[in-house]
């Protein structure tokens, strides 16, 4: 590929990239992001809040225990940790997702700045389309394909915010929750992946058993032994069947 062809074609994988997360990622998203921008004005906050929160934050389980955290009254302080907290779990994606990206080519800063898109549903897409492309591609598919989906939430935040009222809460509470089912999903689609498959199995299994035990820490205690083991059944099917696990690969 020739110099003179080589801006063209990355125009060429933004636009496909733009047109893939306009479809259903997008939809799903907007649809989140309505239920939170209603949330956003329930709770008393304004608007701008509600959009900063989307633009610097980009993460609704972040963004919801910012809201139901000043409805209650907490300090800034409180509420600062508390989000932090919750969008640690970000950071595994971001140090398996930015390898994908490859190096050289555009500035180093580009990198960082794609991190902050880096969420449940560019993630997920992201570690699926990735590996496909070439490599000088991929870093152009995902700022499009990112920077897309991101783009459309705040719109999806604006939204909510102005119909808020015109939709029963319980469907407002609902919407927010598709993001994370279609997360599921998306992972329920593949499942050639064992160490996936038994990690969404143990998750299902032991999630509500420790929600039950221990309310305020269950998610994350299953997040980390659903994973964990998980990762141990998939090594030791690698070490019991090592030739089935060669022909496979």
């Amino acid at each position: 590929m020739t110099a003179e062809t080589l801006p063209a074609r990355r125009r060429s994988v933004v636009a496909g990239a733009v047109r893939e997360a306009l479809g259903l990622p997008s939809a799903v998203l907007v649809a989140s992001y309505v239920g939170f921008g209603s949330l956003v004005r329930e709770s008393g906050l304004d608007l701008s809040v509600g959009l900063a929160s989307t633009a610097t934050g980009w993460a609704l389980p972040g963004q919801m225990a910012l809201v139901e955290l000043y409805t209650v009254g907490s300090t800034l302080l409180a509420i600062s940790l508390a989000v932090a907290l919750t969008n640690t779990r970000l950071m595994p994606m971001v140090i398996t997702l930015m390898p994908l990206l490859g190096r050289g080519g555009p500035p180093r800063w580009w990198h960082y700045a794609l991190a902050h898109v880096v969420a449940v549903t560019s993630w997920a897409n992201g570690m699926r389309r990735l590996p496909e492309l070439p490599p000088g591609e991929r870093l152009a598919w995902f700022a499009g394909y990112a920077a897309t989906l991101w783009a459309v939430t705040l719109g999806g935040t604006a939204a909510g915010f102005f119909l808020a009222g015109m939709v029963p809460q319980p469907v407002t509470l609902g919407l927010v929750f598709l993001n994370p089912l279609y997360f599921l999903l998306l992972f329920a689609g593949d499942l050639r992946d064992r160490a996936r498959v038994c990690a969404l199995a143990l998750g299902a299994v032991l999630g509500p058993v420790l929600h039950l035990v221990v309310p305020a820490y269950g998610l994350l205690i299953t997040g980390v032994l659903a994973g964990t083991l998980a990762f141990m059944v998939d090594r030791w099917a690698d070490r019991r069947w090592p030739a089935r696990e060669a022909g496979r690969g």
